[in-house]
């Protein structure tokens, strides 16, 4: 899919960007990605309470295989075809997919690591000193 295309269609949710990956690309907005496109077909990210709208829509999730055959399905739902001619409504479900990436990438976030402990390094180069100076008293 081009990516002018890409570009117009989300207009009237604002700037996005556009990077290829994974054979598809996807489609960020403030450096979180909320949409995928693959085949031509574009995804928007969901969880429990965004998907039983893509559910009225009968829409499905972006599915693949891996190389082991196992079948793998993602929170990447695909965009009822209805809303790439109604920008106001497309731009509505985008942000909601863009809210939900967001929680999703803060939850992902690793908890900050406590004041760091001496290395052994370090630490000896401390022992040192301070049996240096037992020394000299």
């Amino acid at each position: 899919m081009d990516a002018d295309f890409i570009h117009d269609l989300f207009a009237d949710f604002g700037r996005v960007e556009v990077k290829r990956m994974f054979g598809g690309q996807g489609i960020y907005a403030g450096g979180v990605i909320f949409a995928i496109v693959s085949g031509d077909v574009i995804y928007l990210k969901t969880d429990e309470t965004t998907r039983p709208a893509f559910e009225r829509e009968h829409a499905t999730a972006l599915t693949f295989t891996k190389k082991s055959g196992q079948r793998m399905v993602t929170s990447y739902w695909r965009l009822p075809e209805r809303l790439y001619d109604a920008p106001d409504e497309l731009a509505q479900w985008a942000r909601q997919a863009l809210a939900v990436a967001r929680t999703n990438k803060a939850r992902e976030k690793p908890a900050k690591k406590s004041a760091k402990k001496p290395g052994k390094k370090l630490g000896k180069k401390l022992g040192k000193r301070k049996a240096g100076r037992k020394a000299r008293l």
